[in-house]
Order: C-alpha cells, then sequence, then structure tokens
C-alpha cells in the first residue's frame, strides 16, 4: 500500500460484495421518500489507493477515496454503495485549471479507478497541467460494491459450449444458458438489479461532481464511456463543460448494437484474412484470403474436436474477438493460428489475463447486469432469428459481444430505455476510427445527430478501437487536446484525419 495521506475507507476496505444485497431487498419494499428530495452533497476525503491502482511519474500524484451514494436515487434514506474515486491533480499553475475531467475505459464493466493514471499518462501535456483527471469504478465494477451472478449459465465452465449452435437442440440449450445466466445475476443480485443501470451511473457522476465541489465537469469517455456520457447530458446538459466520446456506442438499444458490431466483426476478420494472405510469407496461412479463411476454420474445427487444456471454441472465439479489435494484434494472432496449424499448441491464443479471474467474473456480471438494466431485451425468438441470419451472412460468426441477449429472460425488464443527449448540452466531441468494428462509426454518426452542434473527428484508414490519446495519431490529438483545452471545435461538423492504413506485418 502506498501511503499519501491518511488511510481513507477504500484504502480499509478494497472489496465489498453485492453479495449481501439481497438481504438488503426488504428496505427497497420501504415507503419511498419524494423523487425530489435532494440529498447534500458529501465531500470527498481523499488518502491512500490500493496497490492495485499504479503511481504516476513524478511530479503527479494519485489519492484515492470513497463515496456513499443511495442504490436507488428516489430513496436517499434507503441501502447505500460505495463508489471508489481516484484523482490525478493537475500539475500546471493555478491560472492552467480547467477543473476536473472524469474518465471512463468502457465495458460496461470496465474498472476505472486505475485509468485515471493510466489513461492520463497518454494525454497530451497541456491537459495534464489544466485538469484533475478523476477515475471512478462504475457502481456494480471492481472497488465500488461489486456485482456477481455466480456461475453465469456456465459462461466461464472451461472448454465452454460452442457459442454457435447449430441445429434445434444446440438452439435450445443456447436460449437455456441465457435463462440461467439471468437467474443466476437474479439469485445475488436480487430487487437490487435494476439499479446498476448507466442512468445511476450518470447521477454517480454528478454526485462525484458536486462532492469534488465542481459547478461543472468535462468527461472523457472511451466505448461504453461514450454511451454513458451521453446519458450525463441527457439528465445534466448545463453541467457539462466538455465532452469527449471516443469509439462511440450508438444511440439504439444494447441488443441492436450487438448485433450491428457482430456485423462488423465479419467485415474486419475478411480483412484480417485478406491482410494474412498478403503477408504469406510471414504467416503461412495461405496466399489468398479464401484459403486462410480455410487455415483459420481449421484451427477452430480443431480445438472444438479436442480440446487443449480447457481451450475449445467459446475461447478461441474469444481470442479472435479480442484480436480483431486492435490491429496491433493481428501478428500475434496469424503466428498463433500458424502455431497450431504445425502443432504447436494454443498458449499463443490464450489471452495474457485469465478468463475465470475475478476480475474477468466481475466484468462479465456487470456487462450483463448493466446493459439489461438500460432497456427492453429481445424475445427469445428474435435471438434465434437474428442468430441464424448471422449465420446465412456468414457460417462460422463471432457472437462473443453478444452479450444483450441474456437480457431476454431478464428479471425487473426495465420498461423504457437510457435517455441519451439533449438539445441543451453544449457541443460535443467525437471520435471514431472509420473501420472500427467494436463500436462502428454509423453509430457515431448517429449519435452526433441526437447532440446538437457537436463534431465529429473521424480517422480515415484505421481499423481500431480506442483514437485519442491511443492511436498516437497527432491530428486527432491536437484537435482534442484544442477542444478540452479551451473549447476551440473543428471548423467543420466531420473532420478526417490521416490514419495509419493496414498495419506492416
Amino acid at each position: 500500500m502506498r501511503a499519501l495521506n491518511a488511510v481513507t475507507p477504500l484504502a480499509r476496505r478494497t472489496t465489498r460484495s453485492l453479495s449481501v444485497l439481497p438481504l438488503l431487498a426488504a428496505a427497497l419494499l420501504g415507503p419511498a421518500p419524494s423523487a425530489a428530495q435532494a440529498e447534500p452533497a458529501a465531500a470527498l476525503e481523499f488518502g491512500a489507493c490500493p496497490d492495485s491502482v499504479p503511481a504516476p511519474a513524478a511530479p503527479a500524484r494519485v489519492e484515492c477515496a470513497t463515496l456513499d451514494v443511495p442504490l436507488d436515487r428516489h430513496r436517499p434514506d434507503g441501502p447505500r454503495l460505495s463508489v471508489a474515486v481516484s484523482r490525478v491533480p493537475a500539475t500546471g499553475t493555478p491560472a492552467e485549471r480547467r477543473g476536473i475531467l472524469l474518465v471512463n475505459p468502457g465495458g460496461p464493466g470496465g474498472s476505472g479507478l486505475s485509468y485515471a493514471v493510466t489513461k492520463r499518462a497518454k494525454l497530451p501535456e497541456s491537459v495534464r497541467r489544466s485538469y484533475d483527471v478523476i477515475g471512478f469504478d462504475p457502481r456494480g465494477v471492481g472497488l465500488s460494491s461489486p456485482v456477481s451472478c455466480g456461475r453465469m449459465g456456465g459462461l466461464f465452465d472451461s472448454p465452454g459450449d460452442d457459442p454457435v449452435p447449430r441445429g434445434t437442440a444446440a438452439e435450445q440449450r443456447h436460449l437455456g444458458s441465457l435463462r440461467t445466466l439471468a437467474d443466476d445475476c437474479a439469485a445475488d443480485a436480487s430487487d437490487a438489479l435494476p439499479y446498476f443501470s448507466t442512468e445511476q451511473t450518470a447521477r454517480d457522476m454528478d454526485a462525484i461532481r458536486a462532492a469534488l465541489g465542481e459547478r461543472r465537469l468535462s468527461f472523457l469517455g472511451v466505448s461504453y464511456g461514450s454511451y454513458l456520457g451521453a446519458a450525463y447530458t441527457a439528465l445534466f446538459p448545463q453541467r457539462v463543460r466538455h465532452m469527449v466520446l471516443d469509439s462511440v456506442v450508438g444511440p439504439e438499444d444494447w441488443y441492436a448494437f450487438d448485433l450491428r458490431q457482430s456485423r462488423a466483426l465479419l467485415t474486419q476478420r475478411d480483412t484480417f484474412f485478406a491482410w494474412a494472405a498478403a503477408h504469406a510469407d510471414r504467416f503461412a496461412l495461405g496466399t489468398d484470403a479464401r484459403a486462410v479463411r480455410a487455415s483459420y476454420l481449421r484451427v477452430r474445427r480443431g480445438v472444438e474436436a479436442d480440446p487443449v487444456s480447457g481451450f475449445g471454441p467459446a475461447e478461441f472465439d474469444r481470442a479472435v474477438y479480442r484480436a480483431l479489435g486492435r490491429t496491433e494484434r493481428w501478428a500475434p494472432l496469424a503466428e498463433a493460428l500458424h502455431a497450431y496449424s504445425e502443432g504447436g499448441g494454443v498458449d499463443g491464443l490464450r489471452p495474457a489475463a485469465p478468463f475465470d479471474g475475478p476480475d474477468s467474473r466481475n466484468y462479465e456480471a456487470a456487462n450483463r447486469i448493466v446493459k439489461c438494466a438500460d432497456g427492453p431485451g429481445p424475445a427469445p425468438r428474435e435471438v434465434l432469428a437474428d442468430l441464424r441470419a448471422l449465420r446465412t451472412l456468414d457460417s462460422q460468426p463471432v457472437l462473443t459481444g453478444v452479450e444483450a441477449s441474456a437480457c431476454a429472460y431478464w428479471h425487473h425488464r426495465p420498461a423504457h430505455r437510457t435517455a441519451l443527449g439533449s438539445p441543451d448540452a453544449p457541443p460535443v466531441l467525437l471520435v471514431n476510427s472509420a473501420h472500427d468494428p467494436v463500436t462502428p462509426l454509423a453509430g457515431a454518426r448517429a449519435l452526433a445527430r441526437t447532440l446538437p452542434g457537436s463534431r465529429l473527428i473521424t480517422l480515415d484508414a484505421d481499423y481500431s478501437h480506442g483514437v485519442f490519446a491511443s492511436r498516437g495519431n497527432a491530428c486527432v490529438d491536437r484537435a482534442v487536446a484544442a477542444y478540452l483545452d479551451d473549447g476551440t471545435l473543428p471548423a467543420t461538423p466531420d473532420l478526417h484525419c490521416t490514419g495509419p492504413g493496414l498495419p506492416a506485418a
């Protein structure tokens, strides 16, 4: 433990599981105070951070605190949650300071406590000097009253069932696993399930702002963080100073988004096949895209027929899903496919961190719980119809990211979708890669239409997820820094920056 000041509640209490939430169910059934009843802002007492939060490079420092918030904003006297918060103060002069910049790394389910340090290290110097960078674990994630879904319908079985069901019996087993997943989440979180929505997290963001004594906040949200930022603008448009939404989730329901992503992944995988074929001398998977695809399918059939150390088709598809989102992972994927073909095993296909570790389990649980709290889910018949449609597009789709299918059987299904955007918000800056398969560009264009006066920066000829202070593109980084520093927006609604193109082998 790094000591900075006095030890805070966060330093002493590094875990707080919501497995105790069934004990709170009775409190949720009591009479509700008026929705208009305001809760006074609490001050944050910063001190030591958990060892999991890295120390920033000098002269910056990091400090942590916890903020207690109501589980249900309409019941401020009811059960409460702890939200873990980190802060790296601005390193510039008082005259340079622009306020606070909250950051979120994505998900839903991504921990943001360390992100204040790791993302800040990549930000332009002017931004680091101007802003206190504020990270936080969203409710239900990491050190913020983490949720659990137990076995999650066998999601962590190793090897897992083939995620692409074929035939009536396999389809029914697939639906059964989704039902069991929903039941497992309800068994742990019980009546608290509806209160882990993006809207509630946006309200937690505003509580952090108030606790820091700031009239307005600035925000940098990546991937799911863009959805969270758009939800904040819908609730608190007058409290937004500057907002950057990077790698943008579109303004559609989660299930529709997941399907859009799964189709984009097919396009990206075809691009990967053609790229690997263009470098056949290195990867030896085939000299054209069709031959590389055949090599790919042979590997998948191989791990399906003979799972190696718990590595089967579900684990293979997770590895492919992860690799397709960032072009720097393409060469390792191609090398791993070749190594398996040559009898080298699956070690190169395994992710660096174990999928079944505690952080992964919390991530996967929070991901489903948040998505299913954000709006109505599909009907089971829709899930099957869409699975069949994807298999019509491609006989071997990658379905790893279709997480909202579990909402078909969700307990406490919400009646309405999370609201996104507001005409009363100041102009927002959106950023997206032209060929991002994880958050396709069409979503950024659609969200921009819900945010009057917003600007969209597109990184052309780029195929990766995460752009600002991530891809090393000077055009993007300059434009975003100018906006964060003094509110200067690109002169046109659509700014195009030249991207790197496909990676060298």
